[in-house]
């Protein structure tokens, strides 16, 4: 897998994720409404602790991928069925909504630094310092 896949992954599941606690603050007076949440670091986490150094040789189309597969993990949103906050059968809290949204604010910040400064190596890589 490469950095800038990485990032751009992790980029789009913080978008999602800003979209979806958004939802939940706006749904936070909705009867019945159930929280959802966006999974991301624990399956990239997953993926990345999974691969092995080991690549196999493939000398047909129809052999098994044995090794590094290079996929990059996408966000997966998940309801929060199990809980219920208010009497309506609504289960957002909107003190650690308000929370997660900072949170996710800053990891989005921090993100865009990070690819910002991959970009920034591979131009250095390509015109040299001059």
């Amino acid at each position: 897998m490469n950095n800038i896949g990485i990032l751009q992954s992790a980029l789009n599941a913080s978008s999602l994720r800003q979209q979806v606690i958004s939802n939940n603050i706006s749904n936070a007076e909705t009867p019945g409404f159930k929280s959802k949440q966006v999974m991301f670091e624990d399956i990239l986490k997953q993926q990345l602790s999974s691969q092995t150094n080991f690549v196999g040789k493939r000398t047909d189309s129809r052999h098994v991928v044995i090794g590094k597969s290079g996929t990059i993990p996408s966000a997966q949103m998940v309801e929060n069925s199990d809980t219920i906050m208010q009497n309506n059968g609504n289960n957002v809290d909107i003190d650690k909504e308000m929370t997660l949204m900072s949170k996710n604010s800053l990891w989005y910040y921090t993100l865009t630094q990070q690819l910002s400064s991959q970009f920034q190596q591979l131009s250095i890589a390509i015109k040299g310092r001059s």
